[in-house]
């Protein structure tokens, strides 16, 4: 599926073209450049009608409206391209074919059914109402979530059986567990570019992506359950290996790791559906209930769906639970408007951040600030950078993955400037330093205490708590992390420990 080009987006280049091109004069244009001009206009207005019926053709839940969409776009982006190398092609004229397109999602967006004309019946008008809106902001995106298997039923919303219990969880998402829910979607748009791929590629639908996600771990990556699943998708260790993730030779486990993950997860859901009949219930069933338990009860009750009485109730509660769960997250996600659900648009374009100096990541959230975000940068730049910790302190010229607004408040307020200095001042801060020994003074904030330089101690051995990491340890101890790491044999660049592990305080002061 080619990239959608969307009709803003071609309308800035087109914008672009108008600043360099200067006006020719008419009398100037030869007979044959005036024909390859017409011809141009011809193949533009010839592409708008191309992208017109694809929009309906995507409101009634056609597979191919979105490849029709892409193919017309890109024609159009083509004849631009050409109209700036062809005497006498007006600018002006193709800017005119774009502002009807932006009219034509403006009233979608408007909720006059612009787009959806009268190819749609009343039954449907309201269940599709929010696809309008999305063909304005993803064509494929809102294809794709109407048609997640070529069976004869393209449309996301008859795949899965919406009843009361789906009822039920939407009433659930959209009141005591709201807060959850528009987390889950503030973290997903940070990670849409690296899971969103896999999905796409495979003909699954986005929405089931945020809602397996959403009940599995709210979009945070660093999320373990007490059974051990692990990850934005909360693989089980054994099952995480049968689809390639795991330690992957660096101490690292890539079931936290949203790319990985989320190819592990349209291979397993493949899987479940191939052996399920398709059935999307069923295969969310043994994403949470196990695959056997679903193998099993499926076989022993041919062609009856999950809510068939006799398949239902031999899943435990839990698995009665999450199936509608995860529909009604879906649900939500191509339907918001229906239900009043305000869904905030961070627009987190993908950008690399190198570092200038050495810094954690919350050194980074405390200078970053939470401009544009409640809640700052800190979940986003660890779900982005998921072999990090916290307080790992990563030397200068590392690459970390970012967003463009992160990068720029990061040159704005980390490199200096009052907020640098106070967010290094304060991941530098030793708790232990506020304990006054033997009737000294008690130290002030934000003024160094003088001491002698402590020796070296000799070599002794301490045993790791729950919750600490070698860079905590360092700092209390008053080590080098690195010298630390090296006379324990801990790999970097997680540096990673375990309660109850015994470790050598070498080169240690305190």
């Amino acid at each position: 599926m080619p990239f959608f080009l969307s009709p803003v987006r071609v309308m800035v280049t087109l914008f672009a073209a108008t600043l360099v091109v200067l006006p020719l004069d008419a009398a100037a244009v030869s007979r044959r450049d005036r024909a390859a001009a017409e011809a141009l206009m011809a193949r533009m207005q010839a592409a708008e009608a191309r992208y017109r019926e694809a929009l309906v053709e995507i409101g009634n839940a056609s597979p191919d409206g979105a490849a029709n969409a892409n193919a017309a776009l890109e024609d159009m982006e083509d004849v631009v391209s050409a109209c700036v190398e062809q005497d006498g092609c007006s600018l002006g004229a193709m800017l005119t074919s774009y502002e009807r397109l932006l009219k034509l999602n403006a009233d979608a967006e408007a909720g006059d059914g612009g787009l959806l004309d009268d190819d749609i019946g009343p039954d449907h008008a309201d269940t599709h109402a929010g696809i309008a809106h999305d063909v304005a902001h993803d064509v494929p995106q809102a294809a794709r979530a109407a048609a997640l298997l070529a069976d004869g039923r393209h449309d996301f919303d008859r795949m899965v059986q919406y009843n009361p219990a789906v009822q039920e969880g939407i009433r659930r998402w959209l009141t005591d567990m709201r807060e959850e829910f528009i987390t889950s979607y503030e973290n997903y748009q940070y990670l849409r570019a690296q899971m969103w791929p896999q999905y796409q590629r495979a003909g699954l639908p986005e929405a089931l992506l945020f809602g397996i996600m959403a009940k599995e771990s709210n979009g945070r990556v660093h999320s373990t359950s007490r059974a051990g699943a692990a990850g934005p998708m909360q693989f089980m260790y054994a099952t995480g290996q049968r689809f390639g993730l795991g330690d992957d030779g660096t101490g690292f486990d890539t079931r936290y790791d949203p790319y990985a993950a989320s190819e592990a997860s349209v291979a397993y859901l493949n899987e479940r559906l191939r052996e399920l009949n398709r059935s999307i219930e069923l295969s969310l069933a043994a994403y949470n209930g196990g695959e056997g338990r679903a193998r099993r009860i499926h076989q022993a009750n041919p062609g009856k769906s999950f809510w068939s009485e006799d398949v239902y109730h031999q899943f435990p509660p839990e698995t009665r639970d999450y199936v509608p769960m995860v529909i009604a997250a879906a649900w939500l996600f191509l339907h918001p408007k229906e239900y009043g659900l305000s869904l905030p648009d961070l627009d987190p374009e993908p950008a690399k951040l190198r570092l200038q100096q050495p810094a954690s990541i919350y050194q980074l959230t405390i200078c970053l600030g939470n401009r544009g975000m409640r809640e700052g940068y800190m979940r986003a730049l660890r779900n982005l950078n998921p072999r990090y910790r916290a307080d790992d302190m990563l030397p200068a010229g590392a690459t970390l993955d970012a967003t463009d607004r992160i990068v720029g408040l990061y040159k704005r307020h980390c490199v200096d400037g009052p907020r640098a200095a106070l967010a290094r001042t304060l991941v530098a801060s030793d708790p232990t330093a506020a304990i006054v020994r033997g009737g000294g003074m008690v130290p002030t904030v934000g003024v160094p205490v003088r001491t002698a330089a402590a020796a070296p101690v000799a070599t002794r051995e301490y045993r790791v708590q729950r919750g600490e990491t070698l860079t905590s340890i360092a700092r209390k101890f008053e080590c080098d992390t690195g010298e630390l790491a090296r006379a324990n044999g801990i790999k970097g660049p997680r540096y990673t420990i375990r309660p109850g592990q015994q470790l050598e305080l070498v080169g240690c002061t305190q």
